[in-house]
């Protein structure tokens, strides 16, 4: 972490220095105020029923001639109730150099790719921020470099990704942890003797054509999904195992009238327990018209599987010294079912509900996202997340009594 800490000092100390030069600059933002409830008590000692947690989101925006740019977005946040999801990040600190046929990109950066509603399959350039949200929605800053190509037969991104980021985990007084504690607090473990400065790389190919969004990738480098491996003794836990694996990914959109197709499916190598596929697939259809008072109405349905083994006793896994990285998600045979409403009124009103259930054993996870605008500068949001019939499945066993309601407010400037 120093090293990136170290990171930011640079990317500051040249923020600082470009913006007496840009011909134009901006700063903006925001500034939010989050609280979390838990109805249940916890199932681990320690762990508390509330928590209140302060962040900050400031971006620095500049533009030179030649079609330069910079933007800086670091990120903070203090929990009241989880000492590693107070945090700081460097979600952005990246140069870009546009031209008429490429653009050129060095820094860190977000890079964002997918379809699908569920589960983000292909997306696999950024680590995940775990203790922002349980979802993966959130991601840590990338260092890469960044050539994209740009013609009339589709672009092309070629990524150099210099650095690796470990993924953050919650602490152990934190709610919506795994038992026993995975503690980054002990470092991690890397197959390649380079650790976090394994070389990786990344290639993308997409075009669109018609109705037809198509993407196609490959990834070579250290794995953003970690094995994990036990630390037995007083207080056990599990360290990350980071393996260096090939990823190829396909995602397509078909958007016509109300309909938009989707998929995303990826053929994964180099685990220890050997290699295999997934996919999430499904659709989107928008109601839409006086019938429904100027609202957009959407239905989803996704089904997901992946081709590991998910039967699995996780003390034979303890005892075997490798947990797999298919410990990091419960979702190998489910399908999603969803509710997108879009009111389209002046304080742009939305809520989604979305309830994902495995097919074999029940189990199932209900996220309800909504949120509105408050004049011009303030946005208020109201989060939900249930775990029914958790104790089925032996990933979400960990999660039965940790269904909470999240409520935040949020500044703009």
């Amino acid at each position: 972490m120093s090293g990136f800490v170290r990171f930011f000092s640079y990317a500051l100390a040249v923020v600082l220095a470009l913006s007496g030069a840009a011909s134009a600059a901006e700063l903006s933002g925001w500034a939010e105020v989050e609280g979390r409830y838990f109805p249940e008590g916890p199932l681990y000692r320690g762990q508390e029923s509330e928590s209140v947690s302060v962040a900050l989101r400031p971006e620095f925006y500049g533009e030179w001639a030649g079609d330069n740019s910079f933007t800086f977005v670091p990120f903070y946040r203090y929990d009241s109730a989880d000492t590693q999801r107070t945090h700081f990040d460097i979600r952005e600190a990246m140069f870009l150099k546009a031209g008429e046929s490429y653009e050129f990109r060095a820094g860190v950066g977000k890079v964002f790719w997918g379809v699908t509603e569920a589960n983000h399959l292909v997306d696999i350039i950024n680590q995940t921020d775990l203790v922002e949200s349980i979802d993966g929605e959130e991601k840590l800053g990338q260092p890469m470099v960044d050539l994209t190509l740009l013609s009339r037969y589709g672009t092309w991104d070629i990524f150099v990704l210099p650095y690796f980021r470990e993924r953050t985990f919650p602490g152990r007084a934190a709610r919506l942890r795994f038992d026993p504690f995975i503690d980054s607090d002990l470092g991690a473990a890397y197959e390649s003797g380079d650790e976090e400065r394994h070389v990786d790389f990344a290639l993308r190919y997409s075009n669109t054509v018609g109705d037809w969004d198509v993407g196609v990738s490959y990834f070579y480098g250290t794995s953003r999904d970690p094995a994990y491996l036990p630390r037995t003794g007083t207080g056990a836990s599990f360290v990350p195992f980071y393996e260096i694996i090939h990823q190829g990914g396909l995602d397509v959109q078909y958007v016509k009238g109300g309909w938009l197709w989707k998929l995303e499916g990826i053929y994964r190598t180099g685990y220890r327990d050997g290699g295999y596929y997934a996919l999430d697939a499904g659709f989107e259809y928008t109601f839409s018209g006086p019938a429904f008072y100027g609202m957009d109405v959407g239905l989803l349905l996704e089904y997901l599987y992946d081709s590991r083994n998910f039967d699995f006793d996780l003390n034979g896994l303890v005892d075997s010294g490798y947990i797999s990285s298919r410990f990091n998600t419960f979702m190998n045979n489910d399908y999603m079912l969803g509710l997108r409403v879009a009111v389209n009124d002046a304080a742009s009103s939305e809520i989604l509900i979305v309830a994902t259930r495995d097919a074999d054993n029940g189990a199932a996870v209900v996220k309800i996202e909504s949120s509105r605008r408050i004049g011009d500068n303030w946005k208020a949001e109201l989060d939900g997340y249930l775990f029914v019939d958790a104790g089925k499945d032996p990933l979400l066993d960990f999660f039965r009594k940790d269904g909470f309601v999240q409520a935040s407010i949020r500044y703009y400037f």
